[in-house]
């Protein structure tokens, strides 16, 4: 796909040898302590700006004002149920955001903790949708060093800074630490999910000092990559004439971010552990109800490095022994009095007070000598409850028990593995990191996206745990708060969605057992004589096999507090397909399992302000919901979802992507019944029978600010892309009645989009007589990108593809800044901003790396890498905003970002799978939509008298490779 000459555009270079010495990297060549050739770099010395948040404009603002008084009596209902309403614009945070982000911690799923690029602790969101941004300060790494008999010492936090109080006499917090470190001498490099932290001569000149930062993050591995757990590894190199003793110090408050190390009942225990893996638990009690957390810290004792802890200290002048009282100690022993490991549980702390916990490891380095010192850190949580009640075990205790003890194996666990984890990580990075085709900035902001997959307020629970541990409210309590207001919803008969397959088994009962289906009981009834909705207690589409990975959820964004939100996964998932494909599966199959239930309770929706129901059977969820998720979708209320038009296209799109690139011939059985109860779903649409569907006049799409009149370039390419793919799947499936009717409605549909839409040299945005219905929307295409990363023919010809794609380079990317922030989403035909709402005038980063992917996949490697580097540009280098791991949903063109921490970036994996297209979509068998179906090679091989259900279903395992 990519020639080897194509990017040799204009060469940029981030050499370590910029940031560090030569000698110094010389020093660490060696147990990867020297950070690496590519990576995002910065100074601890960096100033982290205070971001610039968006408004709207006087005119937005008029248009909104009733949406924005509904919406503020909405979020003020939730709270009175002591709930966060997902979308709340007005409450700002106390933190203001800044540019001060870096590689966060632990696996995916099971709480997570960040790490600013100096050092702080920050972003706490261990609580599913609560997250906590201000950094814990007493949570800090330090250094003694003492040289020459004790005559010359040095001592500082590893971070940079002047800390609030700093200097005070009778401070006995920790402002009475020595927090010396400039920071000048002192660099940041992050790969993720590793980052290194040089201190080159600081605090000490003739210390040399490297830290790594190890997270396990390892693709394919569905066990070690759900583990909440980070290593710290230290490499030390004395470049002096003397001996030095080198005590690091690893400082953690029983805290789980915010004021929550002041609610009191915490408790502090030392442990000694096998393999010298010694520490101090810290049982933190949550408040409201929430589940308890253990964290563990701890540092690895060998032959050189001797280990020691202080169980408890405090941060006012009352506490037994204050963080001043600790810090002395360090200055002068270098080390804890090692009775402190049977000192046992301290006490439980008392409302208002603060309760830290310290690790010492301590070694001598000779003169021109080195030596490592390994810390680690892990959490506990293994309960994931949701504020309506319903309780889960996340993924790791299926490893680790269900008990938050559990954090004493995962620190052990993580000192002894972290290796392993580091040659797996660098056998998957090195492949892309030493192409040398590919621009330096793409490689390592490639990896660094990766972020959102662990920060992103990420959920994964062992799906066996649901029926163990689901708690519910009391039937009072929810009718109650409900107000009458019920599930309504019948029972879903799924089998009515497979009556066009091949040959069935002689009777209903036998059909639905086929393909793993409920038997249809029209006699089941709710209590209130409604009849029974089983869509979430069924077994359908729920995994059943060995290979059960559980289920997932990431939010959209930490601002906008809904699950999954599937029109923004439609981008983001292609880096869960490439990296964790069986994650992948499984959220399909819970969206699958979704479009075929209903849930009549009724909402309002507080753009018009009408009611309407939550969930309408045939519809694809816009989210798998906030505070009940997977059993109460939709949360998401500003319009009716059922009514949008891109995401059931959106939905049978995705599936056949990954149908083909798995090659899961299981999953397309299980699944079918729900991609064409989606497509049937969308005729209500075609309003003049011409096979196209058509918008309502209101932003029906994942743009949910721009209106839409008629048929729209975005919808309209993602309909015919669907019907192409549905007509794909149903041949392989073995649904050829259905196939011809996707390809009929094609034929149609296509000729009407090109005549409504096509101008010459690009697609108007919608076929209405509005003032921006001739704009030049960035994502036209998005139909025809996912076509192409399907191996499906090509919707239009290619001198239409290219030259619309040329048209949003020329205009959308180039005549912006002179490309240096991205695609705006709307660019008038005259080469001015479409200013009509706000998302038409802002630049999605999610959107321009998907167009570049577009673009790849036409040929267009150079505008591609060109379009995508404004987002390096704008968002992660020096001279840009600061958005580096916190990449917005949008950014205006004077700089004001929209939602930080946003789902929809991770489509940057689009522009790598665009460059390496697996091997079962480039041999995926071709269907011409001019031709009649015909019986596929599948259907062909089964006799007269068995069942296609059945064939698929046997031989699943055996016809991967003829996909």
């Amino acid at each position: 796909m990519v020639s080897s000459s194509l990017f040799h555009r204009r060469k940029q270079s981030w050499p370590p040898e910029e940031y560090i010495s030569r000698a110094t990297l010389q020093l660490f060549d060696f147990d990867s302590a020297a950070p690496p050739e590519h990576a995002w770099r910065r100074r601890l010395d960096s100033h982290a700006n205070i971001l610039k948040e968006f408004s709207v404009t006087f005119r937005e603002a008029i248009k909104m004002v009733r949406l924005g008084i509904r919406l503020w009596s909405y979020i003020r209902e939730e709270a009175a149920y002591g709930r966060k309403a997902p979308i709340d614009p007005f409450t700002r945070e106390s933190c203001k955001p800044s540019a001060s982000q870096g590689v966060p911690l632990g696996g995916m799923g099971s709480g997570s903790i960040s790490r600013g690029f100096r050092g702080e602790f920050r972003q706490w969101q261990i609580i599913p949708g609560i997250r906590e941004a201000s950094p814990v300060m007493a949570n800090q790494f330090s250094i003694f060093i003492s040289r020459d008999g004790g005559n010359k010492k040095y001592a500082s936090v590893l971070a940079p800074g002047q800390h609030e109080g700093l200097g005070k006499q009778d401070d006995y917090g920790i402002s009475s630490w020595g927090w010396n470190l400039s920071g000048q001498n002192s660099t940041y490099h992050a790969l993720f999910p590793r980052a290194w932290t040089i201190y080159d001569g600081e605090p000490d000149p003739d210390l040399k000092v490297s830290c790594r930062q190890i997270s396990p993050f390892i693709p394919h591995d569905y066990k070690d990559s759900s583990l909440p757990t980070a290593v710290f590894v230290y490499t030390l190199v004395n470049t002096g004439k003397e001996r030095a003793k080198v005590s690091l110090l690893f400082t953690w408050a029983n805290s789980i971010g915010g004021i929550s190390h002041l609610s009191g009942d915490h408790v502090n225990e030392p442990f000694i552990g096998e393999d010298g893996v010694s520490g101090v638990l810290l049982h933190h009690k949550t408040a409201k109800g929430n589940p308890p957390v253990t964290f563990a810290i701890a540092a690895c004792e060998t032959q050189n490095v001797n280990v020691t802890v202080l169980p408890s200290f405090g941060l006012s002048q009352e506490s037994c022994i204050t963080a001043k009282d600790m810090w002395d100690t360090m200055v002068r022993d270098g080390q804890f009095d090692r009775g402190n490991f049977s000192s046992g549980p301290t006490m439980p702390s008392s409302v208002g007070e603060t309760l830290c916990a310290a690790v010492s490891a301590s070694a001598w380095v000779e003169p021109r000598g080195k030596c490592t010192v390994t810390f680690a850190l892990a959490w506990s949580s293994p309960k994931v409850k949701f504020l309506k009640g319903s309780l889960y075990y996340r993924r790791y205790t299926k490893y680790y028990g269900t008990s938050e003890r559990a954090a004493h194996q995962l620190v052990h666990d993580a000192l002894k593995n972290h290796k392993q984890w580091e040659e797996e990580i660098e056998k998957w990075q090195n492949p892309i990191l030493h192409d040398e085709r590919l621009p330096e900035w793409y490689k390592f902001t490639l990896f660094n996206e990766l972020y959102f997959l662990v920060a992103g307020g990420t959920v994964w629970i062992d799906s066996q745990s649901h029926d163990e541990c689901t708690v519910n409210l009391p039937q009072t309590t929810r009718k109650l708060e409900e107000k009458n207001v019920r599930v309504k919803g019948r029972k879903v008969d799924y089998t009515e969605h497979i009556e066009h397959f091949a040959t069935f088994g002689s009777n209903q009962s036998d059909r639905a057992v086929l393909a793993g289906l409920p038997c249809k009981d029209e006699s089941a009834t709710t209590e209130d004589g409604d009849p029974a909705d089983f869509s979430h207690s069924s077994s359908f589409l729920d995994p059943q096999n060995e290979e059960d990975v559980g289920r997932f959820l990431y939010l959209e964004g930490v601002e906008y507090i809904m699950w999954c939100t599937y029109d923004v996964h439609f981008y983001a998932s292609f880096a869960l397909l490439e990296l964790f494909p069986k994650i992948e599966l499984s959220i399909q199959r819970d969206f699958a399992k979704a479009v075929l239930s209903e849930d009549g309770r009724k909402v309002r929706f507080l753009a018009e302000g009408n009611w309407g129901i939550r969930k309408v059977r045939g519809a694809v969820p816009h989210d798998l919901g906030t505070h009940d998720p997977w059993n109460e979708m939709n949360a998401y209320n500003i319009h009716d979802t059922s009514k949008w038009k891109d995401l059931n296209p959106k939905f049978v799109l995705q599936v056949y992507r990954d149908f083909s690139a798995t090659g899961d011939l299981a999953f397309g059985v299980d699944v079918w019944p729900s991609v064409r109860a989606a497509m049937e779903y969308m005729e209500q649409f075609d309003r003049d029978n011409d096979g196209l569907i058509e918008n309502d006049g209101f932003p029906d799409q994942t743009y949910d600010t721009w209106t839409v009149h008629g048929v729209s370039a975005y919808c309209g390419c993602l309909w015919l892309a669907a019907l192409q793919a549905a007509a794909a799947m149903a041949v392989q499936i073995g649904d050829r009645d259905f196939a011809e009717w996707c390809k009929v409605t094609f034929l149609k549909a296509k000729p009407v989009f090109e005549a409504k839409l096509w101008n010459g040299s690009y697609f108007n945005y919608d076929s209405g007589a509005s003032s921006n219905s001739k704009s030049i929307q960035a994502d036209q295409l998005a139909g025809q990108w996912y076509t192409a990363s399907s191996g499906l023919p090509s919707l239009f010809d290619d001198g239409k593809i290219r030259s619309s794609l040329q048209k949003i380079y020329d205009f959308n990317v180039m005549k912006v800044r002179g490309g240096r922030m991205g695609a705006v989403n709307g660019m008038h035909p005259n080469g001015k901003v479409d200013e009509t709402c706000m998302q038409s005038r802002e630049i999605w980063a999610g959107v321009t790396y998907a167009v570049a992917a577009n673009m790849i996949l036409a040929g267009m490697e150079e505008q591609a890498f060109a379009t995508a580097e404004g987002i390096f540009v704008a968002g992660w280098s020096e001279e840009g905003y600061g958005y580096w791991f916190q990449t917005p949903e949008a950014w205006t063109i004077d700089g004001h970002f929209r939602s930080l921490i946003y789902m929809r970036p991770l489509s940057i994996w689009g522009m790598q799978w665009a460059l390496s297209l697996p091997k079962a979509i480039m041999e995926a068998p071709q269907i011409n939509m001019m031709d009649r179906i015909r019986s596929s090679p599948m259907i062909s091989r089964l006799s007269g008298n068995e069942s296609g259900i059945r064939i698929v279903a046997h031989r699943a395992g055996c016809f991967g490779g003829q996909m």
